[in-house]
Order: C-alpha cells, then sequence, then structure tokens
C-alpha cells in the first residue's frame, strides 16, 4: 500500500499566527510536517503542539545576520529538505514616522528588511541546492505598493523586502532549480500585532491569507493579495499623482 509522503514546511517566524494558519491550511491537503524557527523554544514547542505535535523547532533571531546560513543549513539537512519556506517574520511600529523613536524606527527597517531579506537569501539558495523543487513563500504587505504618510517605516522596510523577493523571482524563474516565489500581499489582518489599531478598510483575518496563499501555491501566481479586491483598489492608487495621494486618509 503506497503512503503519501509528508510535505515539510519550514515557517521562520514559527510563532506567527498568519504563518501557523498557512501550515495549518496546507495541512487541510495533505500530510504536513512543520519545522518552526523563532526566539523562544517553549513558544515554539506550544505553537507545534497546535499543528498537532509532528515536526521539529529551532532556534533563530532574525536581528543575528551571521547566524542565518547556519540555522537554514541546519534546518534543511535535519529535514532532508523542504518543499514550502513561508517567510513569516514582521515587527510593526514606528507609525509616528519623523517623531517615533529612533531606536524603534531603526528596529522596524532592520528586522522588516535587512533580517528578512538576509533570511530570505539564505532560504532560497538552500531550495536551489537541494534536489526536489520547492517554494518560498514572503508575506509582505499592501503597504509595499506605495507607502503611506501614516505608516511611512513600516512601509519602506516592506517595499525593500517585497521588491527583493520580485527582483530574486525574476532571476530564478527561468532556471531549471528555481526556486518559485510566492509573494502575499494582505491588508489589516486581525492578529496579536494589530490589537487595539483601529481597523483599516477590508481587513481581513489569518485564516483567509492562509487560504489565500494555499490557492496560490496551487496555481502559478506570482503575487496573492488578500483580499482580492486590494489589487485593483492600489492598481488605482500607484498612479494617484502626490499632491493628491499625501492628502488622502491612509
Amino acid at each position: 500500500m503506497s503512503t503519501v509522503r509528508a510535505r515539510h514546511v519550514l515557517l521562520i517566524g514559527g510563532t506567527s499566527e498568519i504563518g501557523l494558519a498557512i501550515v495549518r491550511r496546507l495541512a487541510e491537503d495533505g500530510p504536513v510536517r512543520p519545522y518552526l524557527l523563532g526566539r523562544d523554544t517553549e513558544r515554539l514547542t506550544v505553537a507545534l503542539s497546535t499543528l498537532g505535535g509532528e515536526g521539529d523547532v529551532d532556534l533563530l533571531d532574525a536581528d543575528a545576520l551571521d547566524t542565518h546560513a547556519a540555522v537554514i543549513d541546519r534546518a534543511f539537512e535535519r529535514a532532508g529538505g523542504f518543499d514550502v519556506v513561508v517567510l513569516a517574520i514582521g515587527l510593526l511600529g514606528a507609525q509616528e514616522g519623523l517623531d517615533a523613536n529612533a531606536a524603534t524606527a531603526a528596529d522596524v527597517m532592520r528586522l522588516n528588511f535587512v533580517g528578512c531579506g538576509s533570511l530570505l537569501l539564505e532560504a532560497m539558495r538552500a531550495l536551489r541546492a537541494q534536489s526536489r523543487p520547492g517554494t518560498v513563500v514572503v508575506l509582505s504587505s499592501v503597504a509595499a505598493e506605495r507607502p503611506r504618510a501614516g505608516n511611512a517605516i513600516y512601509g519602506a522596510a516592506k517595499t525593500g523586502l517585497d521588491a527583493l523577493a520580485q527582483g530574486l523571482s525574476d532571476a530564478t524563474a527561468s532556471t531549471a532549480t528555481g526556486p518559485r516565489v510566492l509573494v502575499v500581499r494582505p491588508g489589516f489582518v486581525r492578529t496579536r500585532m494589530t490589537a487595539g489599531l483601529p481597523a483599516a478598510p477590508f481587513a481581513t483575518s489569518a485564516e483567509s491569507v492562509a487560504e489565500a496563499t494555499a490557492k496560490g501555491l496551487a496555481g502559478r501566481a506570482d503575487t496573492v493579495w488578500v483580499p482580492p479586491l486590494l489589487r485593483i483598489i492600489f492598481a488605482i492608487l500607484r498612479h494617484v499623482p502626490r499632491t493628491i495621494y499625501r492628502r488622502l486618509p491612509l
């Protein structure tokens, strides 16, 4: 009797609500063996237990750039490679713009772009080196499409990560060894990270992001918007003159 091989999924940001929702949604389509990376072993273990307990965890500090290659390589070696890598690390803050605390602003920019960008590079190198095709899912944001005055620092950092993911995707799309890149751009997502903030129009849930991600992985999409209507809205906003855009309540 044949058995179905479990899909190996590496979640970078192993306690992320959206990331965990994606892993759970993928498990609905067949067996999944998760490998969670994060800063706190206890929280990672609890998160793994919510996925059924089967899998592995390891420590990762997104700010410790010099450790990224070793941690990613160790994960690939222990798991025997991955079918899907989900990059779900993010830090929201410094929304006061010029009045934001300087250290907080630097943290937001460094983690969301430099740290995540480093991890994206290492994950894609490892996927390219393995013997089977793989996909990296990059959790971006609609904020990356056109940074807003009310969220300039976070938006700019996400723009950098989004652009890096798109560029690397274009660079590997025509190669036999891949890997594929799927950029996911949610709007406002109701999670612990956004708790206490006023919900933006078209607010969504982690489960909706997970569903859209699973559909994107099953198809041939390069970019997924959640909800899909935001693709049209931002296609319009992208071309609004700055003299008008800066006056919009965004």
